[in-house]
């Protein structure tokens, strides 16, 4: 015989299932929250980093000088650092880091005791760290548990070191006067080399072609127009280059100084320095240092050539044009110049291309570009010797992988934290 269980048995027993329902489908949420919720932020966190180290990295390369770095330099690395972090998106790359949201800081060590904002860093503030913040991540799943909005962050720290390549050099050769570690050259003083109507260079610095036997006009003033040769790293044998007819025009642009056939605005207009401000004997008699005079008064003003090139041709002595080019203006400098004039140049034995089609990289040279190439047919072009490139005092910086101690490239942006 059947037996049938009683009636408030089954609905005690329905009680418990929905019960059982309940806690199963809060345990299934909270499942689902720590999946995708905890994707989310972990999604998050990884693009945040990436930002942060992006911003980090952007702004160390502004700060070259060590151990005195201009204090101009430290609202340049913080508006640097911000738009490049700006540049990045989060949220599943859906939008872009808010400018709110990232905090630049600068120290004196990695574990400075304190971080400051830009108007209070010191010339010893050789660190940057970058903080991005991203609030009211409100939860998918989560929330029904009672978590409310959360916050993810993400830091970086970084600094210049030597690099154990090269880049953004531009095509000089530095001539050695004598042997390791200094190689004759004095820190500050102003070197001179005769440039004929064609262009050939002769004297204390050469034209330098970096992919003998391949390279060649188009190389050299591809180079200027644009970053600079790269991957050219210490003991790189490198050749000597005819006379060239074409670097004017790409020279000058690092000063804010475009030939009519050059686009002077618009995406394809080539970058200048922040300053176009030249010297030249006859408004730098001294004819030493005067990397000092474009670091701490011309790049803050941001300082042009001129107000056209008849005014910067009365200022300098030399003759530029045509009359009919464009000489960038500090709002135009402010916000379109880089550090364009303090570059890495090589440091060869010239007196050795007599008897080799190339010779190799000595060392590293900083040197600053002071003037603009004139029309002239015979003229002297000048170039101050600032000091090696693996100086922690040098005011140039670079791009590339990060060497170690022994390493004699320029220094370059990177990450300790």
């Amino acid at each position: 015989m059947k037996q049938f269980m009683p009636l408030s048995s089954r609905r005690e027993q329905r009680g418990a299932v929905a019960i059982i329902v309940g806690l199963s489908l809060a345990v299934l949420v909270g499942f689902a929250g720590l999946a995708l919720d905890g994707g989310r932020l972990y999604v998050t966190k990884t693009e945040l980093q990436n930002a942060a180290d992006a911003c980090a990295l952007a702004a160390s390369l502004e700060l070259t000088g060590a151990p005195s770095i201009p204090t101009s330099q430290f609202p340049i690395a913080d508006a640097a650092g911000k738009l490049v972090a700006t540049r990045n998106r989060v949220g599943f790359q859906g939008a872009n880091i808010a400018a709110g949201d990232v905090t630049v800081e600068f120290g004196t060590s990695l574990n400075a005791g304190a971080w400051v904002a830009a108007a209070a860093a010191t010339s010893a503030s050789r660190y940057v760290r970058c903080t991005i913040v991203e609030n009211g991540i409100t939860p998918w799943f989560m929330q029904v548990l009672g978590f409310g909005d959360q916050t993810v962050s993400a830091l970086a720290t970084a600094t210049l070191a030597p690099s154990q390549n090269v880049c953004t050099t531009i095509p000089i050769g530095l001539c050695s006067a004598g042997s390791a570690p200094t190689y004759g050259l004095a820190p500050g003083q102003w070197y001179n080399g005769g440039l004929n109507n064609a262009d050939s260079l002769t004297g204390s610095f050469n034209w330098i072609d970096f992919s003998p036997p391949a390279g060649g006009a188009s190389e050299l003033s591809a180079a200027l127009f644009g970053s600079g040769a790269c991957t050219v790293a210490p003991g790189t044998s490198v050749g000597a280059t005819g006379a060239i007819s074409s670097l004017r025009t790409a020279w000058n642009s690092r000063f804010g100084v475009y030939h009519p056939s050059v686009p002077s605005t618009g995406p394809n207009s080539p970058v200048p320095d922040r300053s176009g401000y030249s010297y030249t004997p006859l408004n730098w008699s001294s004819q030493f240092n005067a990397a000092a005079d474009l670091l701490n008064v011309r790049r803050p003003a941001h300082a042009p050539y001129g107000t056209d090139v008849a005014d910067g041709n009365a200022t300098t002595g030399l003759t530029v044009g045509p009359p009919s080019s464009t000489v960038l203006q500090p709002a135009a400098l402010t916000t379109r110049g880089a550090d364009r004039r303090f570059v890495p140049v090589p440091i060869v034995d010239c007196a050795a291309f007599a008897s080799a089609q190339t010779i190799p990289v000595l060392d590293w040279a900083c040197i600053l570009m002071l003037h603009p190439m004139t029309t002239e047919p015979s003229q002297t072009l000048y170039l101050e010797y600032v000091g090696l490139t693996s100086a922690a005092s040098s005011p140039c910086a670079s791009v590339g992988g990060v060497g170690n101690s022994a390493s004699t490239g320029p220094l370059v942006p990177a990450l300790v934290q």
